[in-house]
Parts: structure tokens; C-alpha cells; sequence
């Protein structure tokens, strides 16, 4: 039930917003202020809050708009920092002799690599060290791995606890998650802040690289791989991460299968481990601990949205396809129940819709198709990508060519996106994530 004090009191709440690299969170923040200033069906009032004493830079959602809402328009640079998008919201009062609920509603754009930090929790030095390489070790990424192996595997088996070994270590290391990241599409690189630093200067302990063994240098990383898990610990119950009531987890599913299975292979690999990492929130478990140390339970994430992103390269007859995948890939993998209270959605959306549905006529058969205008033409061009698996496909779906999928210009704006951006899905995931707000 509601606190009765919410009518007159202000209350704050939180949204994460975070996501698998490049799946358009720069867009979905943009489209989500645009949606919000523009609606008065749901809100009474709602205005940018002004910056306070918080820490925090703001996101700016005027300046990613005026791209979109260019001649041509463009998409928005990408962010890759954490940033802070705040309303002050009135909310309708539910008789007319109360007045309004004041809300102060803040977006948190949370990097998604610092999410994949969570599954190492649960994870010792050596069980992470040997999982890692295991990775790198495929194939397919040899020329890229190939140095940091090298150099991992040319130590002595007693190697000293010599810090130029392992700073040299660090350094290619970080150096092949980078082009792991740039040149294969992948998300699955741990630890995340490797690839995405915290604000201030980086402590001694960030310096470290999988090692597996019994080595003194081995027992050197280890320690600071542990006083990292540390970190990332602390950072749940703090201000950043901490304080987020719920949380949108942003997958560019389509992108993945066009790329391959080796990429496929890689986001469902992240998108698994950081649902597992986050199924802890909210337990009776965790709870019981917290109380049994003299202490209040944790504050928890409450609702989860994961999200489909560029629902609109597929035409609508797909969408719920896209949608069942990403649940597909976020549900326990033993089909148990979770053991936490936060309740989870998938969804499919494009924040920005930049395609037009219609019928293709492809070899004498009539199919759903998009189109819409490649970045840097002036001509619709017409795309069928295919149909989307509604669940993580076997081996005899990679033996074709898949999803060809046009990079398209933003879709045209009027009033200069001041009365919000054509979309797809994002009025379901506002009302998810306000639900019990509204």
C-alpha cells in the first residue's frame, strides 16, 4: 500500500538505464526525456529538474535531439560515461481536493560494461581466470588474442610477484578486450571497467590479469582481482548503483544475429550472466543474512526491463518474435523460478523509428518488409531481413545468410521532436517501469 505521505512529500526514484555495447542507449535516453516533457495524458506537470550539489554529469537531452531533428538528420554521438537525466514530475492527484503528487524521477545512464561486473561475485580469481581464457582460446579470435596469450602462457610457472609483469600483463590485456570490443562485436569482457574507467584516477589494485595457478605473481593478481570484487560489492549499496529502483537492460538482438554465431554466442553469454548476477536482488536469503548481522536488507532493484533494441529493422509481425528471444535469453536456463521479488518484462522497441512497414512481393510471395532511408541517400530502400527466431536457434540456422540489416537514417522529425519521437513500444516500457506510479 501507499505511504499516505507520498500525496504531500516528494519521492525519488531511480531508473538504470544500461545495455550491451551499442544497442542505442544514447537514442532510448533522448526518446524517453522527449516522451516524458511531452506527455500530459499520464503526467500533470514535468520539467527538467535543475542541477543540484550532485556529482553526477547531466545528460543532455537538447543536444542529442537537435541531431536528430537535423537536415539531414543524424544519429546522436554515443555516450561513454555515466551521466544523470532528472525530472520534477506531478503526477495527477486521485481526488480533486489533494494536490498534485510531486515525483522527482531520475534517469541513471549506466554503462553496460560495469553491469558484467556483477556475475564476478560469484566468481573466485581462478575459476574467472580459467573462464576467460577459455574464451579468448576460440578459434575465431586468434589474431586478435594472440600477443596476451602468448605473454600468459610464456610465464614461468613460478613467476615472481613482479610488478612490470604485471603491469605488461594488464596492459595487453586490456589492449585485447578492446579489440575484442571494436573489431568482433563482443560484450562478454570482463571486468568492465577495464574497458569503461570510473571517474578519478584508476587505484594500484585495478592492475591485474587473468592468471591461473599457484605462481607468487598468480597470489599478486589474485589479491587485487579480490580487492576489485570488493569494489564492485561496495558500489551496489552505493549512491551510483545502489539506489536504482529499476533497471532497463538494452540487447541489440538483431545486430547479434547478423553478425554471426560466434557474436550471438557472446551476447547471450552477457545477457545470461548479468540476469543470474541480478537474480539475487530481493531474495528471502538475503534478506534473512541481513537481519542476522544486525543490519537493514540491502535497497534491491524492483523491476527489470530487458529490452530489444531497433525493433523497427523488422517488420511488426516479428517484433513479438524479438521480444520472446530476449525472454528467452534472460530466463533461468533450468526454467526454475527466480528467487527474487523484482518482477521482469521483455520487450521489443525502437526509441527512434527510423523504417515504415509494408508488403514486399519477393520471388512471386507476398512478405512483411521495412523501408526507410540509408544513412547518406536520398532513396527508400527496401529491407527484408528474415524471420527472427523466437528462441536462441541451433546450428542449422547460421547455414544461411541472415538479417542484412541497412543502416537507416533517423526518421524525419516535426516541431523538431518536441512532441516526443516516432517510437515503437516505448509507451508499454514507460508504463512497465511506472506502473505503480501512475
Amino acid at each position: 500500500m501507499r505511504n499516505p505521505l507520498d500525496y504531500v512529500r516528494p519521492r525519488t526514484v531511480r531508473i538504470g538505464v544500461t545495455g550491451l555495447a551499442r544497442a542505442g542507449k544514447t537514442v532510448l535516453l533522448t526518446a524517453l526525456a522527449a516522451r516524458l516533457l511531452a506527455d500530459r495524458a499520464r503526467f500533470a506537470a514535468v520539467a527538467l529538474a535543475p542541477s543540484g550539489a550532485e556529482s553526477l554529469p547531466r545528460f543532455d537531452p537538447a543536444a542529442h535531439l537537435a541531431a536528430l531533428a537535423a537536415d539531414p538528420p543524424r544519429w546522436p554521438d554515443r555516450t561513454d560515461a555515466v551521466s544523470l537525466l532528472a525530472f520534477d514530475v506531478a503526477l495527477p492527484a486521485p481526488l480533486p481536493a489533494l494536490p498534485p503528487r510531486r515525483l522527482r524521477l531520475e534517469i541513471l545512464d549506466y554503462p553496460g560494461e560495469w553491469l558484467l561486473d556483477l556475475p564476478l561475485l560469484a566468481l573466485s580469481f581462478e575459476d574467472w581466470s580459467l573462464q576467460v581464457l577459455r574464451r579468448l582460446e576460440r578459434p575465431a579470435l586468434a589474431a586478435t588474442t594472440r600477443d596476451f596469450l602468448a605473454f600468459a602462457r610464456g610465464l614461468p610457472a613460478q613467476a615472481g610477484a613482479d610488478e612490470a609483469l604485471a603491469a605488461a600483463g594488464h596492459r595487453l590485456y586490456v589492449g585485447t578486450l578492446s579489440a575484442l570490443r571494436d573489431r568482433h562485436g563482443l560484450a562478454m569482457l570482463q571486468p568492465g571497467r577495464f574497458l569503461m574507467p570510473a571517474p578519478g584516477a584508476a587505484p594500484p589494485w585495478m592492475s591485474f590479469f587473468p592468471l591461473p595457478g599457484g605462481s607468487p605473481l598468480a597470489g599478486l593478481l589474485r589479491r587485487r582481482y579480490d580487492a576489485y570484487v570488493d569494489a564492485t560489492r561496495q558500489a551496489l549499496v552505493a549512491p551510483l548503483f545502489g539506489q536504482v529502483d529499476r533497471l532497463v537492460v538494452l540487447a541489440d538482438l538483431l545486430g547479434a544475429l547478423h553478425t554471426g554465431a560466434d557474436a550471438f554466442a557472446d551476447a547471450r553469454e552477457a545477457l545470461a550472466a548479468a540476469s543470474s548476477a541480478l537474480r539475487w536482488q530481493g531474495s528471502w536469503t538475503a534478506a534473512l543474512a541481513a537481519i542476522a548481522s544486525l543490519r537493514l536488507p540491502d535497497r534491491t532493484v524492483g523491476r527489470v526491463a530487458y529490452v530489444a533494441s531497433k525493433a523497427d529493422h523488422v517488420s511488426e509481425r516479428q517484433r513479438g518474435n524479438l521480444a520472446a528471444l530476449m525472454r528467452a535469453l534472460t530466463a533461468p536456463e533450468d526454467g526454475s523460478r527466480p528467487v527474487s521479488s523484482a518482477r521482469t518484462a521483455a520487450f521489443a522497441v525502437a526509441a527512434a523509428r527510423c523504417t515504415e512497414d509494408f508488403v514486399w512481393t519477393l520471388e512471386g510471395h507476398p512478405v512483411s518488409a521495412v523501408r526507410g532511408r540509408v544513412l547518406g541517400e536520398d532513396r527508400l530502400t527496401r529491407s527484408y531481413p528474415g524471420e527472427v527466431p523466437d528462441r536462441p536457434p541451433g546450428p542449422e540456422f547460421w547455414a544461411h545468410p541472415f538479417l542484412a540489416l541497412p543502416r537507416f537514417e533517423p526518421a524525419r522529425l516535426t516541431r523538431d521532436g518536441r512532441g516526443g519521437l516516432p517510437d515503437i513500444g516505448l509507451d508499454a516500457l514507460i508504463g512497465y517501469l511506472l506502473e505503480d506510479l501512475l
